[in-house]
Protein backbone atom coordinates (compact mmCIF):
# COMPACT_ATOMS: atom_id res chain seq x y z
CA UNK A 1 0.00 0.00 0.00
CA UNK A 2 1.29 3.59 -0.81
CA UNK A 3 3.44 5.21 2.24
CA UNK A 4 2.30 8.55 2.90
CA UNK A 5 5.01 10.76 5.23
CA UNK A 6 5.52 14.38 6.71
CA UNK A 7 8.25 16.30 5.48
CA UNK A 8 9.70 19.53 6.13
CA UNK A 9 7.86 22.22 4.47
CA UNK A 10 8.85 25.39 2.52
CA UNK A 11 6.43 28.05 3.09
CA UNK A 12 5.53 31.68 2.58
CA UNK A 13 6.23 33.84 6.17
CA UNK A 14 2.59 34.96 6.25
CA UNK A 15 3.71 36.96 9.23
CA UNK A 16 4.71 39.63 6.74
CA UNK A 17 3.00 38.64 3.85
CA UNK A 18 -0.68 37.98 3.20
CA UNK A 19 -1.30 34.48 1.54
CA UNK A 20 -4.36 35.21 -0.46
CA UNK A 21 -1.86 37.60 -2.77
CA UNK A 22 1.19 35.66 -2.63
CA UNK A 23 -0.78 32.13 -3.42
CA UNK A 24 -2.44 31.48 -6.92
CA UNK A 25 -4.53 28.93 -8.53
CA UNK A 26 -3.31 26.00 -10.34
CA UNK A 27 -0.82 26.74 -13.29
CA UNK A 28 -2.74 25.03 -15.56
CA UNK A 29 -6.25 27.46 -15.07
CA UNK A 30 -4.20 30.58 -15.13
CA UNK A 31 -4.84 32.68 -18.52
CA UNK A 32 -1.77 35.25 -19.64
CA UNK A 33 -3.87 38.19 -17.97
CA UNK A 34 -4.59 36.39 -14.54
CA UNK A 35 -0.91 36.11 -14.40
CA UNK A 36 0.04 39.43 -14.73
CA UNK A 37 -3.00 40.53 -12.37
CA UNK A 38 -1.40 38.40 -9.76
CA UNK A 39 2.03 39.73 -10.01
CA UNK A 40 0.40 43.25 -9.92
CA UNK A 41 -1.04 41.97 -6.62
CA UNK A 42 1.93 40.48 -5.09
CA UNK A 43 5.61 40.74 -7.09
CA UNK A 44 6.19 37.47 -4.45
CA UNK A 45 3.19 36.16 -5.75
CA UNK A 46 4.06 32.45 -6.63
CA UNK A 47 3.27 31.97 -10.47
CA UNK A 48 6.55 34.23 -10.74
CA UNK A 49 8.15 30.19 -9.52
CA UNK A 50 5.55 28.13 -10.92
CA UNK A 51 4.08 29.14 -14.29
CA UNK A 52 8.05 31.01 -15.97
CA UNK A 53 7.36 32.61 -19.18
CA UNK A 54 9.86 35.16 -19.38
CA UNK A 55 13.55 35.61 -20.93
CA UNK A 56 15.84 33.08 -22.37
CA UNK A 57 15.79 31.05 -19.58
CA UNK A 58 12.56 30.90 -17.32
CA UNK A 59 13.11 27.31 -15.49
CA UNK A 60 16.43 28.58 -14.54
CA UNK A 61 15.20 31.82 -13.47
CA UNK A 62 12.67 30.15 -11.65
CA UNK A 63 15.25 28.30 -9.46
CA UNK A 64 17.04 31.17 -8.83
CA UNK A 65 13.82 32.99 -7.52
CA UNK A 66 12.83 30.13 -5.49
CA UNK A 67 16.57 29.87 -3.73
CA UNK A 68 16.62 33.47 -3.28
CA UNK A 69 13.21 33.87 -1.66
CA UNK A 70 14.56 31.40 0.86
CA UNK A 71 17.76 33.46 1.70
CA UNK A 72 15.45 36.52 1.41
CA UNK A 73 13.21 35.34 4.04
CA UNK A 74 9.68 35.46 2.08
CA UNK A 75 9.87 31.77 2.81
CA UNK A 76 10.53 29.56 5.49
CA UNK A 77 11.63 25.87 6.28
CA UNK A 78 9.37 24.13 9.12
CA UNK A 79 11.69 22.93 11.73
CA UNK A 80 10.07 19.31 11.68
CA UNK A 81 8.55 17.22 9.37
CA UNK A 82 5.00 17.83 9.78
CA UNK A 83 1.60 17.02 7.53
CA UNK A 84 -0.29 19.98 6.44
CA UNK A 85 -4.10 20.31 6.77
CA UNK A 86 -6.04 22.08 3.98
CA UNK A 87 -9.43 22.73 4.28
CA UNK A 88 -11.44 24.19 1.14
CA UNK A 89 -15.17 26.00 1.52
CA UNK A 90 -17.01 27.16 -1.17
CA UNK A 91 -20.42 27.47 -2.61
CA UNK A 92 -21.13 25.32 -5.66
CA UNK A 93 -22.73 26.03 -8.85
CA UNK A 94 -26.10 25.52 -6.94
CA UNK A 95 -25.47 27.77 -4.17
CA UNK A 96 -24.56 24.94 -1.67
CA UNK A 97 -21.71 25.33 0.71
CA UNK A 98 -19.14 22.26 -0.17
CA UNK A 99 -16.13 21.67 2.03
CA UNK A 100 -12.93 19.87 1.21
CA UNK A 101 -10.97 18.89 3.87
CA UNK A 102 -7.18 16.71 3.22
CA UNK A 103 -3.69 16.54 4.28
CA UNK A 104 -0.42 17.32 2.24
CA UNK A 105 2.34 14.60 2.94
CA UNK A 106 5.15 12.83 1.14
CA UNK A 107 3.75 10.20 -0.80
CA UNK A 108 6.12 6.95 -2.48
CA UNK A 109 5.83 6.79 -5.84
CA UNK A 110 4.87 4.20 -8.14
CA UNK A 111 3.86 2.96 -11.72
CA UNK A 112 0.82 1.75 -12.48
CA UNK A 113 0.65 -2.10 -11.82
CA UNK A 114 4.01 -1.23 -9.66
CA UNK A 115 1.84 -0.26 -6.65
CA UNK A 116 -1.27 1.23 -5.32
CA UNK A 117 -1.59 4.39 -7.03
CA UNK A 118 -4.39 4.35 -9.65
CA UNK A 119 -4.69 7.27 -12.11
CA UNK A 120 -8.45 7.59 -13.90
CA UNK A 121 -7.14 10.35 -16.92
CA UNK A 122 -5.14 10.02 -20.05
CA UNK A 123 -2.36 13.05 -20.05
CA UNK A 124 -1.52 15.07 -22.69
CA UNK A 125 2.21 15.27 -24.02
CA UNK A 126 3.41 19.34 -23.88
CA UNK A 127 2.32 19.57 -20.28
CA UNK A 128 4.21 17.07 -18.76
CA UNK A 129 7.56 18.50 -20.69
CA UNK A 130 6.80 21.57 -19.38
CA UNK A 131 6.49 20.44 -15.75
CA UNK A 132 9.21 18.06 -15.88
CA UNK A 133 12.08 21.25 -16.95
CA UNK A 134 10.56 23.07 -13.72
CA UNK A 135 11.44 20.38 -11.83
CA UNK A 136 14.40 19.53 -13.13
CA UNK A 137 15.25 23.01 -12.15
CA UNK A 138 13.98 23.90 -8.80
CA UNK A 139 14.28 20.38 -7.51
CA UNK A 140 11.15 21.45 -5.19
CA UNK A 141 7.50 20.00 -5.55
CA UNK A 142 6.04 23.51 -6.07
CA UNK A 143 1.49 21.92 -5.83
CA UNK A 144 0.59 18.96 -4.73
CA UNK A 145 -0.39 16.14 -6.80
CA UNK A 146 -4.89 15.50 -5.79
CA UNK A 147 -5.39 11.98 -4.22
CA UNK A 148 -8.70 10.44 -3.24
CA UNK A 149 -8.34 7.56 -0.47
CA UNK A 150 -11.29 5.47 0.56
CA UNK A 151 -9.73 4.72 4.31
CA UNK A 152 -12.94 5.17 6.26
CA UNK A 153 -12.50 7.86 9.32
CA UNK A 154 -9.42 10.15 7.36
CA UNK A 155 -11.46 13.27 7.62
CA UNK A 156 -12.18 12.74 10.94
CA UNK A 157 -8.47 12.12 12.24
CA UNK A 158 -8.18 15.77 10.42
CA UNK A 159 -10.26 17.36 12.54
CA UNK A 160 -8.57 19.55 14.87
CA UNK A 161 -9.36 22.34 17.81
CA UNK A 162 -5.99 24.11 17.22
CA UNK A 163 -5.38 27.74 16.14
CA UNK A 164 -4.43 27.63 11.94
CA UNK A 165 -1.98 28.41 10.45
CA UNK A 166 -3.82 30.67 8.27
CA UNK A 167 -6.83 31.35 7.27
CA UNK A 168 -7.74 33.64 4.02
CA UNK A 169 -10.04 34.03 1.11
CA UNK A 170 -9.29 34.13 -2.38
CA UNK A 171 -11.74 33.79 -5.32
CA UNK A 172 -14.95 32.48 -3.11
CA UNK A 173 -12.75 30.54 -1.38
CA UNK A 174 -11.83 30.27 2.16
CA UNK A 175 -8.95 28.49 2.99
CA UNK A 176 -7.42 26.94 6.15
CA UNK A 177 -3.92 25.35 6.83
CA UNK A 178 -2.71 23.59 9.53
CA UNK A 179 0.34 21.71 10.40
CA UNK A 180 0.08 18.45 12.69
CA UNK A 181 3.65 17.54 14.14
CA UNK A 182 1.98 15.59 17.18
CA UNK A 183 3.51 12.14 16.69
CA UNK A 184 0.56 10.04 17.65
CA UNK A 185 -1.81 11.69 15.17
CA UNK A 186 1.40 11.61 12.58
CA UNK A 187 0.97 8.14 12.65
CA UNK A 188 -2.85 7.64 12.51
CA UNK A 189 -2.60 9.60 9.73
CA UNK A 190 -0.04 7.63 7.63
CA UNK A 191 -1.66 4.30 8.75
CA UNK A 192 -5.02 5.28 7.56
CA UNK A 193 -3.68 6.71 4.10
CA UNK A 194 -1.25 3.81 3.65
CA UNK A 195 -4.34 0.58 4.37
CA UNK A 196 -5.89 1.41 0.99
CA UNK A 197 -5.13 2.53 -2.79
CA UNK A 198 -5.03 6.21 -4.08
CA UNK A 199 -6.95 7.28 -6.88
CA UNK A 200 -5.12 10.03 -9.06
CA UNK A 201 -8.12 12.64 -8.45
CA UNK A 202 -5.93 16.06 -10.07
CA UNK A 203 -2.65 16.11 -10.86
CA UNK A 204 -1.95 13.51 -13.53
CA UNK A 205 0.74 15.30 -15.63
CA UNK A 206 2.78 16.05 -12.00
CA UNK A 207 2.48 12.79 -11.14
CA UNK A 208 3.50 10.74 -14.26
CA UNK A 209 6.51 13.97 -14.22
CA UNK A 210 7.25 13.09 -10.82
CA UNK A 211 8.07 9.45 -11.79
CA UNK A 212 10.17 10.49 -14.82
CA UNK A 213 12.27 12.73 -12.98
CA UNK A 214 12.39 9.99 -10.38
CA UNK A 215 13.80 7.64 -12.74
CA UNK A 216 16.57 10.28 -14.00
CA UNK A 217 17.32 10.78 -10.58
CA UNK A 218 17.94 6.68 -9.73
CA UNK A 219 20.19 7.18 -13.15
CA UNK A 220 22.23 9.75 -12.23
CA UNK A 221 22.56 9.45 -8.41
CA UNK A 222 21.72 5.59 -7.71
CA UNK A 223 18.82 6.73 -5.73
CA UNK A 224 15.76 8.68 -5.96
CA UNK A 225 16.75 10.04 -2.40
CA UNK A 226 13.82 12.81 -1.77
CA UNK A 227 12.88 11.96 -5.50
CA UNK A 228 10.86 9.00 -4.46
CA UNK A 229 7.80 10.91 -3.54
CA UNK A 230 5.87 13.48 -4.68
CA UNK A 231 3.62 15.91 -2.23
CA UNK A 232 0.24 15.11 -2.61
CA UNK A 233 -2.93 16.26 -0.69
CA UNK A 234 -5.05 13.50 0.18
CA UNK A 235 -8.74 13.56 0.40
CA UNK A 236 -11.01 11.02 1.76
CA UNK A 237 -13.32 9.38 -0.45
CA UNK A 238 -16.64 10.72 0.53
CA UNK A 239 -19.56 12.29 -1.28
CA UNK A 240 -19.06 15.17 0.96
CA UNK A 241 -15.45 15.98 0.75
CA UNK A 242 -15.41 16.03 -3.12
CA UNK A 243 -17.42 18.57 -5.46
CA UNK A 244 -16.54 17.29 -9.40
CA UNK A 245 -17.74 19.42 -12.18
CA UNK A 246 -16.93 18.74 -15.71
CA UNK A 247 -14.47 20.46 -18.59
CA UNK A 248 -16.09 21.48 -21.39
CA UNK A 249 -15.25 21.78 -24.92
CA UNK A 250 -14.34 24.39 -27.26
CA UNK A 251 -14.16 23.98 -31.05
CA UNK A 252 -12.62 26.25 -33.58
CA UNK A 253 -11.18 25.60 -37.09
CA UNK A 254 -13.34 23.72 -38.77
CA UNK A 255 -14.44 24.60 -42.58
CA UNK A 256 -17.32 27.37 -42.69
CA UNK A 257 -19.78 24.35 -44.40
CA UNK A 258 -19.90 22.39 -41.53
CA UNK A 259 -23.47 21.90 -39.97
CA UNK A 260 -22.64 20.40 -35.93
CA UNK A 261 -26.18 20.32 -35.40
CA UNK A 262 -25.84 17.67 -38.33
CA UNK A 263 -22.04 16.29 -37.98
CA UNK A 264 -23.72 15.21 -34.12
CA UNK A 265 -27.10 13.71 -35.49
CA UNK A 266 -25.10 9.73 -35.98
CA UNK A 267 -24.02 10.30 -32.38
CA UNK A 268 -26.72 12.12 -30.81
CA UNK A 269 -30.60 13.32 -30.97
CA UNK A 270 -30.78 16.85 -31.12
CA UNK A 271 -33.71 19.38 -30.11
CA UNK A 272 -33.49 23.02 -29.13
CA UNK A 273 -31.90 23.81 -25.55
CA UNK A 274 -33.11 27.03 -24.15
CA UNK A 275 -32.85 26.71 -20.76
CA UNK A 276 -35.26 27.20 -17.70
CA UNK A 277 -33.07 29.50 -15.75
CA UNK A 278 -31.89 26.75 -13.36
CA UNK A 279 -28.31 26.06 -13.33
CA UNK A 280 -27.39 24.58 -17.09
CA UNK A 281 -24.97 21.64 -15.81
CA UNK A 282 -27.90 20.23 -12.99
CA UNK A 283 -30.87 20.76 -15.93
CA UNK A 284 -28.18 18.47 -18.25
CA UNK A 285 -28.26 16.27 -15.52
CA UNK A 286 -31.79 16.06 -15.51
CA UNK A 287 -32.35 15.91 -18.83
CA UNK A 288 -29.53 13.04 -19.80
CA UNK A 289 -27.47 14.94 -22.18
CA UNK A 290 -24.93 17.56 -23.24
CA UNK A 291 -25.74 20.53 -25.03
CA UNK A 292 -24.25 22.23 -28.45
CA UNK A 293 -23.55 26.16 -28.52
CA UNK A 294 -23.54 27.98 -31.76
CA UNK A 295 -23.66 31.41 -32.66
CA UNK A 296 -27.52 30.31 -34.19
CA UNK A 297 -28.28 28.99 -30.85
CA UNK A 298 -28.44 25.75 -28.27
CA UNK A 299 -29.35 22.06 -28.58
CA UNK A 300 -29.39 19.54 -25.45
CA UNK A 301 -27.96 16.28 -27.17
CA UNK A 302 -28.52 12.72 -26.12
CA UNK A 303 -26.57 9.90 -27.13
CA UNK A 304 -27.90 7.39 -29.17
CA UNK A 305 -28.40 3.98 -28.92
CA UNK A 306 -25.39 2.95 -31.60
CA UNK A 307 -23.39 5.64 -29.52
CA UNK A 308 -24.12 4.42 -25.86
CA UNK A 309 -23.18 0.89 -26.87
CA UNK A 310 -20.10 2.26 -28.43
CA UNK A 311 -18.90 3.76 -25.33
CA UNK A 312 -18.22 4.01 -21.30
CA UNK A 313 -21.28 5.97 -19.56
CA UNK A 314 -18.95 9.03 -19.98
CA UNK A 315 -19.99 12.72 -21.61
CA UNK A 316 -16.42 13.00 -22.54
CA UNK A 317 -15.68 9.54 -23.90
CA UNK A 318 -19.32 9.93 -26.31
CA UNK A 319 -18.23 12.82 -27.82
CA UNK A 320 -14.74 12.08 -28.63
CA UNK A 321 -16.24 9.76 -30.37
CA UNK A 322 -18.66 12.10 -32.68
CA UNK A 323 -15.28 14.70 -32.81
CA UNK A 324 -13.35 11.97 -34.27
CA UNK A 325 -15.87 12.22 -37.15
CA UNK A 326 -14.86 15.88 -37.78
CA UNK A 327 -12.63 17.17 -40.00
CA UNK A 328 -9.45 18.89 -38.39
CA UNK A 329 -10.40 20.69 -36.26
CA UNK A 330 -8.95 22.83 -32.79
CA UNK A 331 -10.20 21.63 -29.04
CA UNK A 332 -9.89 23.68 -26.46
CA UNK A 333 -10.77 22.43 -22.42
CA UNK A 334 -12.41 25.06 -20.32
CA UNK A 335 -14.30 24.79 -17.39
CA UNK A 336 -17.55 27.38 -16.00
CA UNK A 337 -20.75 27.53 -18.74
CA UNK A 338 -19.99 30.80 -18.97
CA UNK A 339 -16.68 30.81 -20.62
CA UNK A 340 -18.21 28.79 -23.14
CA UNK A 341 -21.22 31.10 -23.88
CA UNK A 342 -18.48 33.94 -24.53
CA UNK A 343 -15.94 32.21 -26.14
CA UNK A 344 -18.74 31.36 -28.63
CA UNK A 345 -20.62 34.95 -28.37
CA UNK A 346 -17.22 37.04 -29.12
CA UNK A 347 -15.98 34.31 -32.01
CA UNK A 348 -12.73 33.04 -29.68
CA UNK A 349 -14.55 29.23 -31.43
CA UNK A 350 -17.42 28.07 -33.59
CA UNK A 351 -19.34 26.13 -31.02
CA UNK A 352 -18.72 24.91 -27.26
CA UNK A 353 -20.40 21.28 -25.73
CA UNK A 354 -21.05 21.40 -22.02
CA UNK A 355 -20.91 18.23 -20.86
CA UNK A 356 -21.73 16.73 -17.07
CA UNK A 357 -20.01 15.90 -14.24
CA UNK A 358 -18.10 12.34 -13.68
CA UNK A 359 -19.65 10.63 -10.77
CA UNK A 360 -17.11 9.70 -8.52
CA UNK A 361 -18.34 6.06 -8.42
CA UNK A 362 -16.90 5.95 -11.85
CA UNK A 363 -13.42 7.39 -11.13
CA UNK A 364 -13.37 4.84 -8.99
CA UNK A 365 -14.83 2.10 -11.06
CA UNK A 366 -12.43 2.78 -13.83
CA UNK A 367 -9.54 3.68 -12.00
CA UNK A 368 -10.05 0.09 -10.48
CA UNK A 369 -10.52 -1.57 -13.75
CA UNK A 370 -7.15 -0.17 -14.70
CA UNK A 371 -8.39 2.21 -17.82
CA UNK A 372 -8.44 5.92 -17.93
CA UNK A 373 -11.05 8.95 -19.19
CA UNK A 374 -10.23 11.24 -21.62
CA UNK A 375 -8.16 14.00 -21.36
CA UNK A 376 -10.05 16.52 -19.00
CA UNK A 377 -13.06 14.62 -18.10
CA UNK A 378 -12.91 15.91 -14.07
CA UNK A 379 -12.48 19.12 -12.51
CA UNK A 380 -12.45 18.84 -8.81
CA UNK A 381 -13.40 22.29 -7.34
CA UNK A 382 -12.87 24.51 -5.47
CA UNK A 383 -8.60 23.96 -6.47
CA UNK A 384 -6.15 24.09 -3.56
CA UNK A 385 -4.29 26.95 -4.01
CA UNK A 386 -0.27 27.23 -4.96
CA UNK A 387 2.01 28.22 -2.55
CA UNK A 388 0.57 27.07 0.35
CA UNK A 389 3.48 24.69 1.00
CA UNK A 390 6.51 23.78 -0.99
CA UNK A 391 8.49 20.58 -0.84
CA UNK A 392 12.12 20.59 -1.66
CA UNK A 393 13.61 17.27 -3.50
CA UNK A 394 17.00 18.06 -3.74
Amino acid sequence: MPRFEPFIGIRYDTTSLDPALVTAPPYDVISPSDRVALIASAPANVVRIDLPVEGDDPYGDAARLFNRWRTEGIFVDDSEPAFTVYRMEAPDENGIIRHTTGVIGAMELTRPGEGDILPHEFTTPKAKSDRLDLLRSTRSNLSAVWGLSPATGLTALLDTTDAPLCRFEADGVTHTVWRITDEARINAIRLAISSAPIVIADGHHRYETSLAYRDERRTSDGDGGAANAVMTFVVELVEDELDVAPIHRLISDLPDEVDLVAAFDPFFESEPFPGSGQPTVRELQELGGLALVTSEGTWLLRPRPNTIAATRDLDSSRLDLALAALPDHSLVYQHGVDHIYAAVRLGAAQAGVLLRPVRVDQIIEIAEGGEKMPPKSTFFAPKPRTGVVFRSID
